[in-house]
């Protein structure tokens, strides 16, 4: 089975086509959970609610996940809470490549 920290490292390839920055970088990914049934459900939210790329990112995220030995499919589930706040969620690395120092 496929762990959470493998599918992580797969997502963290995934960047903000606004922000080139990776979303797990920018602390996008709340949550991962692989199931047994060979199925990952992803928490994750976006840096708006109006954000023009949040379908591409979903799919890519779900593209991503499913590309992952084992998986058979990925669900992405959006949520607003806790609101993205890059000073307290993005890594050291997301903050780096923001600007935020």
């Amino acid at each position: 089975m496929v762990t959470k920290e493998e599918i992580m490292d797969k997502i963290a390839a995934v960047q903000d086509p606004e922000l080139n920055v990776g979303v797990v970088d920018l602390g996008l990914i709340y949550d991962v959970i692989p199931r047994d049934d060979n199925c990952v459900h992803v928490v994750m939210t976006l840096t708006s609610i109006g954000c023009p790329y949040g379908p591409q990112l979903i799919s890519e995220i779900e593209q991503t996940v499913e590309s992952c030995d084992g998986v058979e499919h990925a669900s992405v589930e959006l949520v607003w809470e806790p609101m993205w706040n890059p000073v307290e969620m993005a890594t050291e690395k997301g903050k780096d490549l923001l600007g935020l120092w």
